[in-house]
């Protein structure tokens, strides 16, 4: 009977099983690869097509890499350094460098005031980008404008810095009279602005030395250098005139409302290189004679009434995208139209719209390349002009066009990295 009892008597473990190791199939890249590339009959012939196709690129452009040469200083000297090696005559880039980054014109002693305009760039921007970061740093960013204007073109320091007076007096004046209503602020703001630009201009003309150093026209500007001017400027008016633009047309005032919707869909239907010739040519006629309007400034309005055009579409759809219940909350608190547009509506449908407006701005970057065909030698004007056209480098366009590809994709990237780490930090949901 007591070993019956003993017999009957389950077995209690006093200590836990470890947890067993999962499948290897169902871990890290393994399990990546089979959800992923090899996940069904179809999946895996379009992988294995893929890496075919990646061998095949690879087996030429690695050699072409590694066999390349940069010493030599003609396409002759490339041919005899690499025989049949099959390498690049990356050489082409060792020598034009300098014309690829700043232009043929820009003089070379010069150089180092745009590549200090350039790396000050990479202080003046995170403070917009980065939350996290000391406000007290958005002082240089609004100080870097004027400052890498007057490094890049010159001439003497009054004018940038009456310039930062015109606009910080023209704040100062429409906040002071926004209290007794908009337009009039505005007008407040925009004459007090003129006011000091026009005793800007008499101080300058007074004392041109004053402050100055040596000046730049902007037909010497080209290069990379070009192409960053217009993408950085173009990009940062076109935003706050794009969310002009997009309220504009959503106003119950029929002239605003007919006014953005005509400028909107205008714009919208009209090729970008369209625009550039406007700006190249057909503006002349329509300026006093002998007047100097700059090229790179008619440009750049065009360029940005052009994305400002379609960044006001996409956020656009951003504030239709909200609930009306939103506007509705703006109007029960006792906000104005301002202070509902600044608080409640504008920073959700802007975080609805990053992935259009980054969008714009990808494509915007890009279409700065267009400009060559108004005969401003940008990054791809040098290359099809002055590089290609010499006798030296004649047969050489592989490494020329790859440099290009390197340059923009690295920028391009990096603004599609930035935007997606930004909604990230904007999620609010936990999923």
């Amino acid at each position: 009977m007591s070993d019956m009892h003993a017999e009957s008597v389950a077995f209690v473990r006093e200590t836990e099983i470890p947890p067993a190791p999962p499948p290897v199939t169902e871990t890290g890249a393994v399990k990546w690869m089979r959800e992923n590339l090899f996940s069904g009959i179809a999946n895996t012939v379009m992988t294995v097509i893929g890496v075919i196709v990646v061998i095949y690129l690879l087996s030429g452009l690695i050699p072409w890499i590694l066999n390349g040469t940069w010493e030599g200083s003609s396409i002759r000297d490339c041919r005899e350094v690499l025989g049949d090696s099959g390498g690049g005559c990356f050489a082409v880039l060792a020598e034009r460098w300098p014309q690829l980054l700043f232009g043929f014109q820009y003089p070379d002693h010069l150089r180092w005031r745009p590549t200090v305009a350039f790396v000050l760039l990479f202080l003046a921007v995170p403070p917009v980008l980065f939350f996290k970061l000391p406000r007290w740093m958005l002082i240089f960013t609004a100080l870097y404008p004027f400052l890498a204007y007057w490094l890049i073109w010159g001439g003497t320091l009054m004018a940038p810095i009456f310039s930062l007076l015109a606009v910080a007096f023209g704040y100062v004046a429409f906040t002071r009279a926004e209290r007794y209503g908009f337009v009039l602020g505005l007008t407040a703001g925009v004459i007090t602005a003129a006011v000091i630009l026009w005793i800007g201009g008499f101080v300058t003309a007074s004392a041109p030395e004053l402050l100055a150093i040596e000046a730049v026209p902007s037909r010497e500007l080209g290069g990379f250098m070009l192409n960053m001017i217009l993408g950085v400027v173009c990009v940062s008016l076109s935003v706050p005139l794009g969310i002009v633009l997009a309220l504009g047309r959503q106003s119950r005032l029929p002239v605003v409302k007919g006014f953005c919707v005509v400028f909107i869909e205008f714009v919208r239907g009209v090729p970008l290189i369209t625009l550039l010739f406007v700006a190249n040519v057909v503006l002349a006629y329509f300026l006093p004679p002998d007047s100097n309007f700059d090229l790179i400034v008619r440009v750049i309005i065009m360029i940005t009434m052009f994305s400002s055009a379609y960044i006001a579409e996409v956020i656009r759809g951003g504030l239709a995208a909200l609930p009306k219940g939103q506007y509705e909350a703006g109007d029960s608190l006792g906000l104005d139209y301002a202070q509902a547009m600044r608080l409640i509506i504008l920073p959700q449908a802007l975080k609805i719209s990053i992935p259009g407006i980054v969008n714009v701005a990808v494509g915007l970057f890009k279409d700065t390349t267009l400009v060559s065909v108004i005969s401003m030698f940008d990054l791809v004007g040098m290359i099809r002009g002055p590089i290609l056209s010499s006798t030296a480098w004649t047969g050489v366009y592989w490494e020329l066009w790859a440099a290009a590809c390197v340059l923009f994709f690295t920028v391009c990237y990096g603004i599609s990295q930035y935007s997606q780490w930004l909604e990230r930090q904007l999620r609010t949901d936990h999923r």
